[in-house]
This record gives structure tokens, C-alpha cells and sequence, in this order.
């Protein structure tokens, strides 16, 4: 077994191997790299096992150094999957050692992968913090309708009967207004336009933007990933006068139709942090939480990394960040963003 870098040359056999692997993920794909490495500067350290010229397993991994928030490798960075895929645990293990002996040498914090369930027993790990929602959908919409509790149908329905209009829409710019008001209203630094049309760019039609509007105007908007037969919305939000509309209930369930009708049996709404708006939001949905396992292999650092908006410490910020006009929060959050991986 041979553990080495990934090229270019090896970009389609990975995104197969991934493909094929029963807990291969959009975040596993290759094309985050070249996205990540173009749009931010940041390595991609892509490592894959092979013997006899074949794919045993792959392990993504990207760098990211940033003033405020450190120095760490992490799988994958402005992701919520990762983690190794392999054909065996031998094969599992050879990735992360090597894993291990890159941050050595790189002289990263921490080393972090972004499981969907428990890897390693000696590694220290995040319990009770994120957790995804995941479940099956129909082919049938009057089917998945009627499987929504009835308050959260209600919404739906509000919002249908508001005359909202959901469309697939061809750019960035509706998505980035919509986005970058809400993340601000939440305290959070919005990413750089260049990060979403990037997106867009590298995965082709295996993402698209769902827009609402109300009488013409723009309420709400999401970006959604593609892969195999599930759907993951990933950045949503909506404008202030998107709550009395219920253009955000509306919004997901537009997706939701949608990606039936492109042939998607699993709705992903993603990671949520536990006892926050958006979890509260997606179990009202009816969806149950499936916890993640976030795991760390500390290098330079004594503890884990507690970059979330529970940590106490952020809170001044947080608050003074809701605060700020939209135009400012475009202007310096793109550069926090960066750190926040």
C-alpha cells in the first residue's frame, strides 16, 4: 500500500472512488481543493492509498492559517463531512498516520476530520455540539407535504398562499443579498462573494440556487449540493421581511420539490449546532438529529479548538456584529470569514 499526495491527474479516479464509497460525501470531492487552494490560498494536502494502481481510500485535507483563528489542517475546511474513506481499517489507519506526521511537519494546532460517526477512541472529540438531519423523502410531493408536522405545514402553506415564487436562478448576486443580511443579523461574518460563485463555477450542475420572491422582489434565497440522490441546502437565508411571509418554510420546501423531481430520495438540511434557531427550526420540520463526531489529533495546541458563537468569550462580538450595517459587514467579514474554516 502506497500513501502519497494527489495530482490533477488523479482528480477524476478520486471523485469515482468517492462516488462509489457507501460514506462518500459532496465534501469529499476533488474539486474542493482547487476551489479552496484558488480562492483562498490555503493547501490542499490531498492524500490517497493505492496498490497495484488502484484506490484503496482518500483522505481530503486543507490548511488553513489565519491571524486570529490559527494555524490547522482540517478535513475539509468550509465543510461539514470529511474525514478518511478507505476499503479497510488498515487502510483508514496508514491515511491518518500519515495525516498525523503531515501536521507534525506542517506545525499545525490541531488536526481535525469531520466524521459522520466515531473514528478514533484516542482522539479527543466534540460530543453534543453538531449534529445533521438527514431523512428520507418521497417521489411523491403531496406525500412529503403531508409528512411535515402541521404547524411547520402551515408555514408552507402560508407562504404559498403569500403568492411566493420559487425559481431556479442562474447567478449568485439575489443569493448573496439574501445570505449576507441574514448571517449579519445573526452575528455571523459572511463569506466573499467570490467564495459562492466559486462554488458554482467548480461543481457545474451539481448545484444550484433556489430564489423567492414576493411581487417581484428578492425574500429569500439558498445554495444547494448535489449528490448521488440526496440534496443538501447549504447557505440559505432571507431579508427581514422574510419571517411574516414564511418565505424560509416556503423556500425549503421549493428545494425540496425540486429535488424530487430531479430524482433525490434523501433531504439533507445539514449541520446544525445543538439548541440553536436552525435546530430548533429543522426538528420543527420533523426531522430527527444525528449527532457528528468531530475529532481532533492536538499537535501544538492543549485543547480543542471552540470556535462557535456558544463560547462565551465571542459574545461581545457577536452582539456588536448584529449591530453593524449590512454594507460594513460585506465589507470586513469576508476577511473573518476566512479563519472561520
Amino acid at each position: 500500500m502506497n500513501i502519497r499526495p494527489a495530482t490533477a491527474q488523479d482528480a477524476d479516479p478520486w471523485d469515482r472512488y468517492v462516488s462509489a464509497h457507501a460514506h462518500g460525501t459532496f465534501f469529499h470531492r476533488y474539486g474542493w481543493k482547487r476551489l479552496i487552494e484558488a480562492t483562498y490560498g490555503y493547501p490542499g494536502h490531498y492524500l490517497l492509498a493505492e496498490s497495484d494502481g488502484r484506490l484503496h481510500g482518500v483522505l481530503p485535507l486543507g490548511e488553513v492559517r489565519h491571524l486570529l483563528f490559527g494555524h490547522s489542517l482540517i478535513s475539509v475546511p468550509f465543510c461539514v463531512y470529511g474525514g478518511v474513506l478507505a476499503d479497510d481499517e488498515d487502510t483508514r489507519g496508514a491515511l491518518e498516520a500519515r495525516a498525523m506526521q503531515l501536521a507534525a511537519e506542517l506545525g499545525v494546532s490541531h488536526l481535525e476530520t469531520r466524521n459522520e460517526r466515531p473514528m478514533r477512541a484516542d482522539w479527543q472529540r466534540k460530543d453534543g455540539l453538531y449534529v445533521t438531519f438527514k431523512k428520507a423523502i418521497s417521489d411523491d410531493h403531496n406525500a412529503n407535504l403531508s409528512a411535515i408536522p402541521r404547524k411547520q405545514r402551515a408555514m408552507v402553506r402560508k407562504g404559498i398562499k403569500a403568492g411566493l415564487i420559487g425559481e431556479l436562478d442562474a447567478g449568485i448576486d439575489n443569493l448573496y443579498e439574501a445570505y449576507s443580511q441574514s448571517v449579519r443579523n445573526l452575528g455571523t461574518p459572511v463569506f466573499p462573494k467570490a467564495h459562492f460563485r466559486a462554488i458554482r463555477d467548480e461543481f457545474g450542475d451539481d448545484v444550484d440556487v433556489v430564489t423567492v420572491t414576493h411581487d417581484g422582489a428578492v425574500v429569500a434565497s439558498v445554495m444547494n449540493y448535489y449528490f448521488r440522490d440526496q440534496v443538501l441546502p447549504f447557505y440559505g437565508g432571507g431579508i427581514s421581511a422574510a419571517r411574516n411571509l414564511a418565505a424560509n418554510d416556503f423556500m425549503y420546501w421549493e428545494v425540496m420539490r425540486r429535488a424530487v423531481e430531479r430524482g433525490c430520495r434523501v433531504f439533507d438540511f445539514g449541520r446544525s449546532k445543538v439548541d440553536t434557531g436552525s435546530y430548533r427550526f429543522k426538528k420543527h420540520w420533523g426531522f430527527e438529529p444525528q449527532p457528528l463526531s468531530y475529532e481532533y489529533h492536538l499537535v501544538r495546541a492543549r485543547e480543542m479548538p471552540d470556535l462557535n458563537p456558544n463560547n462565551p468569550k465571542y459574545r461581545l462580538f457577536i452582539n456588536a456584529w448584529k449591530k453593524l450595517p449590512v454594507s460594513v459587514s460585506r465589507a470586513i467579514g469576508p476577511w473573518l470569514a476566512k479563519g472561520l474554516a
